[in-house]
C-alpha cells in the first residue's frame, strides 16, 4: 500500500509539472482584441482583393465577420484522453451506421454508379465517407465558416493556412455557390456533405447535376461526384480494395508493422495469411501492416486506397474505420478478431509521462508531446524487446505496469 501511494504521488507531481510545462506553451497567448481582430481584417480584405475577389464579396463578407472565441478553444484544446481503437471503431462503425448505408446504397444505386464510372471509386466507399463525415447529411456543423476561418487566419497559430482557406471561401461565395449566411460548416472550415476544406471545394468541387453552381450542401450529386473526383485525383485504385484483415503467426516481428511495403509474395513468405489461414492472393501489390490495438487486436494489410484514404483524413483510425464500413456497407461481416474494449484508455499527460520514462530508461522518442507517433511505437518496441515482451509497440497495461504507470479505473 505505501508502494502504491508512492507511485501515485510521483505520477501526480510528474503529471502537474509537465501539465504546467505545456499550459505555459499553450494558453500564455492573449485573446485578441477588437481592435486587432479589425486590422486583422483590413489585411485580409487586401489578401482577398489582390487574390481576385470581388470588392463587393470581400467588403460584404469581411464586414459580416467576427471573432469567434470558440474556435479557439476547440483549436487550442486538445483531448483529455487518447481514444483505444475499439472505442473509435465501435462508435464510428455501428449496426445504425451499417443498415442506414446499405440503405442508401440502394436508394442511390445509380448516382452512385455514374460517380464510380467516371472515377474508379466504388460506391461503397462514397457511402462510408459519406457516412463518416456527416452521417449521412444530418450534420454539417453550425459555425459560420467565414467567420471561423477569419479567427483562425488572424491567430497567429497557423495564420497562414487559414487566411488561405478564409481567402478560398470568399471565392466560393463569389462564385455563386453559396450565400454568405448559408456558408456552415465545422469549426475550422470543413463544409457540406463530405466535410471539403475550402481549398479543395475550389480545387475538386463539381457541378454533376447541372443546375449551374457547386453545391455541396443541398446537391447529393454533386457531393457524390466531388468526393470521388478527389478520391481520383490522390491515385484511387479501382482495381484494388483499401486493405484486408489478416492472421499473424506466433513470434511474429512487430519491427515489420512500421510503415514498411512488402509485396504480397513477402508478406506470404513471413507467414501472413488472410483471416481464414490461406496464404493471400498472388497480386503484384504492395501493403503495409497496420495494429492499431496491438498484437491482442486485429491486423491489417492496408493497400495503396488506404494511403488515398489518410490522403483525406491523416489517421490510421480513420482509414480503417472508412475501409471496414465500406465494407460493411457492401454486405461483409464483422472483423474476425475485434479488438479488446478493456485495453488502457491514456490522457495526454500519461502519454508524456511514459515518453519521459522510456526516455530515462534509454529509449528516448523525441521531446515528450503526449501523441503515440511512429518515435514513440518504436521506443515501446525497443523497451518491450529488452523486457522480453511482445514488442508490438502498443502501450499495453503490462507495460505500462512495467514501468510502475498506474492508470485510475
Amino acid at each position: 500500500m505505501a508502494r502504491t501511494t508512492f507511485l501515485r504521488t510521483f505520477i501526480t507531481l510528474s503529471f502537474f509539472s509537465l501539465t504546467c510545462s505545456v499550459q505555459a506553451e499553450t494558453t500564455a497567448e492573449p485573446t485578441m482584441t477588437e481592435n486587432a481582430f479589425a486590422e486583422c481584417k483590413q489585411t485580409l480584405h487586401s489578401k482577398a482583393i489582390k487574390a481576385g475577389v470581388s470588392e463587393s464579396t470581400a467588403s460584404s463578407v469581411i464586414a459580416q465577420t467576427s471573432y469567434l472565441e470558440r474556435v479557439i478553444e476547440l483549436d487550442r484544446r486538445q483531448p483529455e484522453f487518447t481514444t483505444t481503437f475499439a472505442d473509435y471503431l465501435n462508435r464510428r462503425v455501428n449496426d445504425a451506421r451499417i443498415s442506414k448505408g446499405r440503405e442508401l446504397l440502394a436508394s442511390h444505386s445509380k448516382l452512385l454508379a455514374q460517380v464510380t464510372a467516371e472515377t474508379g471509386v466504388p460506391a461503397p466507399y462514397l457511402v462510408s465517407f459519406w457516412g463518416l463525415e456527416t452521417n449521412y447529411g444530418s450534420y454539417f456543423g453550425k459555425m459560420q465558416v467565414p467567420s471561423a476561418l477569419a479567427t483562425l487566419a488572424c491567430d497567429p497559430r497557423r495564420s497562414t493556412f487559414f487566411t488561405e482557406q478564409f481567402i478560398a471561401a470568399l471565392q466560393i461565395i463569389d462564385e455563386g455557390a453559396i450565400p454568405v449566411e448559408q456558408m456552415e460548416g465545422s469549426w475550422a472550415g470543413a463544409m457540406g456533405h463530405v466535410q471539403f476544406m475550402p481549398t479543395v471545394f475550389l480545387k475538386h468541387a463539381v457541378d454533376a447535376d447541372g443546375d449551374g453552381r457547386r453545391d455541396l450542401w443541398n446537391s447529393l450529386p454533386d457531393a457524390m461526384m466531388s468526393a470521388g473526383r478527389f478520391l481520383q485525383s490522390m491515385g484511387w485504385d479501382g482495381d484494388y480494395r483499401w486493405g484486408r484483415e489478416v492472421l499473424i503467426p506466433r513470434n511474429f516481428d512487430f519491427n515489420l508493422a512500421d510503415g514498411r511495403r512488402l509485396s504480397l509474395d513477402e508478406w506470404n513468405k513471413l507467414g501472413i495469411t488472410d483471416i481464414y489461414g490461406n496464404a493471400l492472393a498472388d497480386e503484384p501489390i504492395h501493403a503495409s501492416l497496420v495494429v492499431p490495438s496491438g498484437h491482442q487486436g486485429p491486423a491489417f494489410l492496408a493497400y495503396n486506397n488506404f494511403r488515398v484514404i489518410m490522403g483525406w483524413n491523416r489517421s490510421e483510425f480513420y482509414a480503417i474505420a472508412v475501409g471496414h464500413l465500406a465494407d460493411r456497407i457492401a454486405g461483409a461481416g464483422g472483423l474476425k478478431n475485434p479488438p479488446p474494449e478493456d485495453q488502457p484508455t491514456l490522457s495526454r499527460d500519461q502519454v508524456m509521462l511514459l515518453q519521459k520514462m522510456l526516455g530515462d530508461k534509454g529509449y528516448p522518442s523525441g521531446k515528450p508531446d503526449g501523441i503515440l507517433g511512429s518515435n514513440t511505437r518504436k521506443a515501446i518496441r525497443a523497451f518491450q524487446k529488452a523486457q522480453g515482451m511482445i514488442a508490438d509497440g502498443f502501450p499495453s497495461s503490462q507495460l505500462l505496469k512495467q514501468l510502475n504507470i498506474i492508470i485510475e479505473s
